[in-house]
């Protein structure tokens, strides 16, 4: 989700770069659609988020009134079976999974040189390069952007805390949805393809990627309450990942002060999001310390 408005409240440095990267996607999704060839499953949909009860209703409205103080906006909407609720235009989604298969192409066109399965261990000589678990890179700088794992690479570094999530994904019939929609902790999206993806869950579980089927399955009933239909409909496929979530929630974005050491983690729920944002900031601050 690309949903500034389920994620920040009031002003802060983490709602500026959330709507500055969102302000971005349009022409971020553009270009690499362009680079790569590749299709991208942008949609700008809004979305809607729901009460069902007094107490979230009230929430509700404080939230929209101080969002609007940032510039998000909202307005009350009816959407069947809530006690309130409001629909936020500017909310987009974009599948992670193409932005990704998107950027490889883009890197190799530019020719860029990508090692996969090789884990860094060790970051030379205050940037001079990386060691891997085969051999020594050398080059000019080091980016910094592990997700989870980013803290173990340099010391010094804010600490980086796995978050685990998961995800299930339906593959109904027909379209079921048209905005995102929200409700507490679960969200549901559907892509162009028509698979509905309902999410998720906060686990502190370390580094374990095992799929809890008991979390799947309260995922599951979460998402038939918010979306009856699904009710009948079995996941199609399950997944989790680790959100790097870092004390004060801020990412860790920037240039390390007397180093060739850049860093781009800590994004926690909101990778996808910020990922424009975050690449504008490294290459503006890599060409002024060059």
């Amino acid at each position: 989700m690309l949903a500034p408005g389920g994620e920040v409240e009031n002003s802060s440095p983490l709602a500026q770069i959330a709507l500055d990267s969102l302000a971005l996607y349009p022409d971020f999704v553009a270009e690499l659609k362009d680079i790569s060839d590749l299709s991208i499953d942008y949609q700008r949909r809004g979305s809607v988020e729901i009460a069902l009860n007094e107490a979230e209703a009230e929430a509700l409205e404080r939230r929209a009134i101080a969002q609007l103080a940032i510039g998000i906006h909202s307005e009350s909407h009816h959407y069947e079976g809530s006690l309130s609720a409001r629909f936020f235009p500017d909310d987009q989604l974009v599948s992670p999974r193409d932005v990704t298969a998107a950027l490889r192409v883009a890197c190799l066109r530019a020719g860029v040189s990508i090692r996969e399965h090789e884990p860094v261990v060790e970051i030379l000589d205050d940037g001079a390069g990386v060691r891997t678990e085969h051999c020594e890179y050398r080059g000019d700088g080091v980016l910094i952007a592990a997700g989870a794992w980013s803290s173990s690479l340099w010391s010094g570094l804010p600490a980086t805390m796995p978050v685990r999530g998961h995800l299930i994904a339906y593959r109904p019939d027909r379209e079921l949805l048209g905005p995102i929609l929200r409700h507490g902790q679960t969200y549901l999206v559907q892509r162009s393809n028509g698979t509905l993806i309902a999410g998720s869950s906060t686990e502190c579980v370390g580094f374990d990627r095992t799929i809890d089927e008991r979390i799947v399955n309260e995922i599951h009933c979460r998402a038939s309450s918010l979306f009856p239909e699904l009710g009948s409909l079995g996941p199609a496929e399950r997944w989790n990942g680790f959100r790097p979530r870092v004390e004060g929630g801020m990412p860790v974005v920037g240039h390390i002060e007397g180093t060739a050491i850049w860093t781009a983690f800590g994004h926690y729920r909101n990778g996808i999001l910020l990922a424009p944002e975050t690449a504008r900031i490294i290459a503006e601050s890599v060409l002024s310390v060059a």
